[in-house]
């Protein structure tokens, strides 16, 4: 079976970019998703290993996503990109659940160094 992951973000060309920053060695099937609502939807009907999840959105921002990932029990890793790097937003981000958290626009180093040390790749 194997991984699938999904990107969320309102931005067509920062989910874009989120997905030519992944790493080369990084074999899953790419979903996407513009807003919160959508990302639940998939999340709700399919298997999902990994999120890269935007906290900005429209409809239900990232952080409604991770407080229903969270009280759903939902089984998936999160990591967060987002422009909001005050260290408040971080502290939020990881006391509901999130893996990691990295500042917009992705460097694609530091994503694989994520990934890497949580065994995603």
């Amino acid at each position: 079976m194997s991984l699938t992951a999904l990107i969320c973000d309102d931005s067509v060309l920062a989910r874009k970019q989120v997905k030519k920053s992944l790493p080369e060695g990084f074999a899953a099937d790419i979903l996407t998703a513009s807003n919160g609502l959508e990302a639940l939807d998939i999340l709700s009907s399919q298997e999902v290993g990994v999120v890269f999840l935007d906290l900005t959105m429209p409809e239900l921002d990232g952080i409604g996503v991770l407080e229903a990932i969270k009280a759903r029990q939902l089984k998936c890793v999160v990591i967060v990109i987002s422009a909001d790097i005050q260290p408040e937003m971080q502290k939020r981000v990881a006391e509901l659940g999130a893996l990691a958290f990295i500042q917009k626009p992705v460097n694609s180093d530091k994503l694989a160094h994520i990934m890497h040390q949580y065994g995603l790749i």
